[in-house]
């Protein structure tokens, strides 16, 4: 089969169309015919990880040495990038159940990566579900990875009908989906991004948006119940006039001085800080099919590159401009 490989860290150019083996089916796995995946945050820090110091990671410097190790430290040990992907079940391991030949599915793979190339196998209970009917490959590809992540970390804020939330990094994978989910749930949503991406994030249905090269919400008077940074652009104590009593500054990427302030606003005071994490799992991509088929989550796709130009969408993805989502479709995507 064909697929985007890499055997060096660096630039989008590392990323190159290779034949490679075919996978098959364990008995509680199936395989899938990819038909579209997608470029997201974490395919462009892992296709350049030996450049990420444990000062540019987003995470504690534990979680970078665990990845280091994951991933490789000098050259990739996960050769084929991709962790969404949409496509059509083409075969099942003997054990299987829960899905059958010729069924359309969606999914994330997280770390396991390899949803660049034309097959792919999954654990029957991994992080895969039929696709929403109201979507098409190349839609459905570019939910998952943001929408999971989205719905665990707003759940434990219990988010109830009324409350103000502002999105910080509105028009990400994470972002975009936190701005719909957060409608979902009834709040009031406020996105924060840059120019370009004004109307993408308005499009997703926020009440308002705020291009932050132009304003900085902090300075605004504006309260908030909630606010969610996703890359931690911001801070506690920048943040902590435009909360409510009681509000919560929620991340999702953090290091350990955020943790500290977690564990300190925990302790003293009525505003808090939250660091969060999620774990991806099926029942929330179930979930997240349903909320898709009543309407109430929707992707944007800027551009589709053809997997042989995976290089070029990674460039494009670097490059800063893209407003939405960037497809990557394989071989095979007439079919919806």
């Amino acid at each position: 089969m064909k697929a985007v490989v890499y055997t060096k860290y660096g630039p989008p150019e590392v990323l190159h169309l290779e034949e490679v083996e075919k996978p098959a089916p364990k008995d509680n796995e199936v395989l899938i015919r990819i038909h579209a995946t997608s470029v997201n945050f974490g395919d462009l820090l892992a296709r350049n990880f030996k450049e990420i110091s444990p000062g540019k990671f987003s995470m504690p410097l534990l979680f970078w040495f665990f990845a280091k190790m994951y991933f490789g430290f000098t050259k990739p040990k996960i050769t084929i990038l991709g962790s969404e992907f949409a496509g059509e079940i083409e075969s099942t391991g003997k054990d299987v159940r829960s899905f059958k030949k010729g069924d359309q599915v969606f999914g994330y793979r997280g770390q396991n990566m390899g949803a660049y190339a034309e097959y792919l196998c999954m654990p029957e209970d991994g992080c895969v579900a039929i696709k929403p009917a109201n979507m098409t490959y190349e839609e459905a590809a570019i939910v998952p990875y943001g929408a999971i992540m989205a719905l665990k970390l707003l759940r434990k804020m219990n988010i109830q009908p009324g409350q103000r939330v502002l999105v910080n990094g509105a028009s990400g994978g994470i972002g975009s989906a936190a701005v719909q989910t957060a409608k979902y749930f009834g709040a009031e949503v406020t996105g924060v991004c840059s120019t370009p991406r004004l109307e993408f994030v308005k499009s997703l249905g926020a009440d308002k948006v705020i291009d932050y090269t132009k304003e900085d919400f902090t300075h605004s008077g504006e309260t908030y119940d909630l606010i969610f940074d996703i890359l931690g652009k911001s801070s506690f104590s920048s943040c902590k006039s435009s909360l409510k009593q009681n509000g919560r500054y929620l991340l999702a990427s953090f290091k350990m001085k955020q943790i500290f302030q977690m564990l300190w606003t925990k302790m003293a005071g009525s505003k808090r800080v939250i660091c969060a994490l999620a774990i991806d799992k099926q029942e929330d991509l179930i979930f997240i099919k349903e909320l898709i088929e009543a309407g109430k989550i929707k992707s944007v796709i800027d551009r589709r590159y053809p997997l042989e130009q995976t290089a070029e969408a990674h460039r494009y993805v670097d490059s800063g401009h893209k407003k939405g989502n960037v497809v990557i479709t394989v071989g095979h995507n007439n079919k919806i």
